[in-house]
């Protein structure tokens, strides 16, 4: 019979080809016991950096002058996590305008096996040079829709 642990995961794993791993650090927990609510906003810094450097180098980006900014970050927690945990965080994409677009973030437990913490951030384009917004490039614009959800 086969581990439905396992399974769950191996169910994630395969609805979200972008994950970044995060191992849970004891630290992050509060006097309650479990993951602070702002820690959750880090991993979402991590696993958007991560998107990013897998398949469009923000380097490049910034190089240029022009690179994302956060307008907008929302949670959801569904369950606490706490130490010691792996968590996967999924990311994907909606919303796709011509100077900005949505990025969604799903927690995953390995502890659990359930997913723990819904997200979302709003990115607009910035030209740091000029201090306005500006437009997606084309090759991002691809990018970001190759992982748009439905």
């Amino acid at each position: 019979m086969p581990n439905t642990l396992e399974n769950t995961m191996e169910k994630f794993l395969a609805q979200h080809p972008i994950v970044t791993e995060i191992p849970v650090a004891w630290g992050e927990m509060d006097a309650l016991q479990h993951v602070n609510n702002v820690v959750y906003f880090r991993y979402f810094e991590t696993a958007r950096i991560d998107f990013f450097n897998r398949l469009f180098p923000l380097d490049s980006l910034y190089k240029s002058g022009i690179g994302p900014v956060i307008s907008e970050n929302q949670a959801r927690y569904k369950r606490p996590v706490t130490f010691p945990d792996t968590l996967l965080v999924s990311v994907s994409i909606s919303d796709i305008h011509s100077d900005r677009f949505t990025m969604h973030y799903q927690v995953f437990s390995k502890q659990q096996q359930a997913v723990t913490t819904l997200g979302t951030s709003v990115a607009v384009m910035f030209n740091f040079k000029t201090g306005t917004k500006a437009e997606l490039s084309p090759e991002l614009l691809a990018i970001l829709r190759q992982h748009q959800q439905d």
